[in-house]
């Protein structure tokens, strides 16, 4: 009789691919874990304790070719040697989210888009918390949802997925599904071809049933033109700015939410909301809708959407200095990200972009710069092609290839009543190691101003 445990190695040793590990090994598999780059301290001490087998600075190929299933960290590219080699040998490969799904019959809430993720994701999960759900938070914000699975368990799970983490899921079915939009981000992860991006972001879809709902922006042309080719069995709720046919979230004519579902009709005016901006207008729709399909109390998802404190390096006030505000919003590393930001603005800005571009066309925030904008700072190692596409359109310019000289500027350029604000556009990796400590320092070298 044959006892061999099946084999499990999993690639990547960041939060999602510790806590797959511990997941696999409290599930009783033959576990390895493989980085290629360092494991963080942090992690390092969590597989010492809990005996996970791993290396770290390469991959041994043979080790991880002798396993029965892989789990991919999502940062890892899906044309990497690595995995092409596995692929070859039909290995099948999977994501963290998809493996912790096969131990857990919890209600999950899953939420994607190219923006506003991370915000709507906290936002549901702070108005199920304040109901008294036992609800955690998880994909790419919290405790990976392996680690919950395995040593925390929750009743509901609220989820943010990329499109990387989307990538490797199959069986894996939310109960409720949000797409907020789709803008074009990550393209070179995905040929440079658009519709491979959209594929990936609808495969939230996958396995959904009529007693499940799908949760969408009905004014989004991409995802418009997608459900054109595709259908599900879910329960359609879309949200859009005013009432459309079939919409069930929108701001009436007095600037008033309305949100209808099966179960739950509810009014809140616009000017309550925590969040200011249309974008939030949207992310808010999504989560009203999400609690009140969970029934949540339409008391409990009002005063939950005008407390909501929100997300860090997200249109984060910094400070106001002499007259000037500063906003973190680092966390925009796309185009539309940072048209979001500018569109809340209401003063004259200096506007802070750059970083490692990944394909972007500028020209969809050109309107709100030439209306918005008095000055950019270009903040990166490669900054031409911001200079030369707006140098025509925005008189004051600086191209700078650190933190310090671009706060610098922006402090020259900026007068009383105006804003400097940090939307980069782009991913952080030429200067910074994430876009978390981007916004770390930029706050802390705004901070420094005040005490000069």
């Amino acid at each position: 009789m044959n006892t061999r445990k099946k084999r499990i190695v999993v690639l990547g040793a960041g939060e999602s691919g510790t806590g797959a590990a511990i997941l696999a090994k409290d599930k009783g598999y033959d576990v390895f874990l493989s980085d290629c780059g360092k494991i963080a301290p942090k992690y390092r001490k969590i597989l010492d304790s809990e005996g996970v087998a791993y290396e770290d600075g390469s991959h041994t190929i043979e080790l991880i070719l002798s396993a029965d299933e892989i789990i991919k960290s999502p940062g890892i590219p899906l044309d990497s040697p690595v995995i092409l080699a596995a692929k070859a040998k039909n290995i099948p490969i999977i994501s963290e989210i998809e493996f912790a799904g096969r131990f857990t019959d919890a209600k999950m809430v899953c939420i994607t888009g190219s923006n506003g993720k991370t915000t709507t994701t906290m936002l549901i999960h702070h108005i199920l918390t304040e109901a008294g759900i036992d609800a955690g938070l998880a994909g790419n914000v919290g405790n990976s949802l392996a680690y919950q699975v395995a040593r925390a368990p929750h009743k509901v799970y609220v989820v943010e997925l990329s499109s990387f983490q989307l990538d490797n899921m199959y069986d894996f079915k939310a109960n409720i599904a949000v797409l907020l939009n789709i803008t074009p981000d990550h393209l070179d992860r995905y040929e440079f071809k658009m519709q491979n991006y959209v594929n990936a972001k609808f495969r939230i879809l996958r396995n959904m049933t009529p007693s499940d709902a799908f949760i969408f922006w009905q004014d989004d042309p991409v995802i418009t033109e997608q459900l054109r080719h595709i259908a599900t069995e879910a329960q359609m709720l879309p949200f859009a700015e005013h009432l459309e046919e079939g919409t069930d979230a929108y701001v009436d004519a007095e600037n008033n939410l309305i949100f209808n579902t099966p179960g739950t009709s509810m009014t809140m005016p616009r000017a309550d909301l925590a969040l200011n901006g249309l974008h939030n207008v949207f992310n808010s729709m999504a989560a009203g809708l999400s609690a009140c399909l969970l029934d949540v109390k339409k008391e409990t998802i009002r005063q939950a959407l005008s407390d909501f404190s929100g997300v860090e390096h997200r249109l984060e006030f910094v400070a106001d200095i002499d007259g000037v505000r500063w906003i973190n919003d680092s966390k925009a590393t796309n185009v539309n990200s940072c048209w979001y930001a500018l569109e809340a603005m209401t003063r004259p800005t200096v506007l802070i972009l750059g970083g490692k571009d990944k394909g972007n066309d500028y020209s969809e925030i050109l309107p709100l710069v030439k209306g918005k904008v008095k000055a950019i700072v270009a903040m990166g190692l490669h900054n031409e092609k911001i200079m030369d596409f707006f140098a025509p359109y925005v008189d004051k310019m600086a191209d700078t290839d650190n933190l310090d000289d671009a706060i610098a500027a922006a402090r020259d350029f900026a007068s009383e009543g105006d804003t400097v604000l940090l939307s980069p556009c782009c991913a952080s990796f030429d200067l910074f190691k994430s876009y978390e400590d981007r916004g770390t320092r930029f706050k802390t070298a705004v901070h420094n101003l005040e005490h000069e």
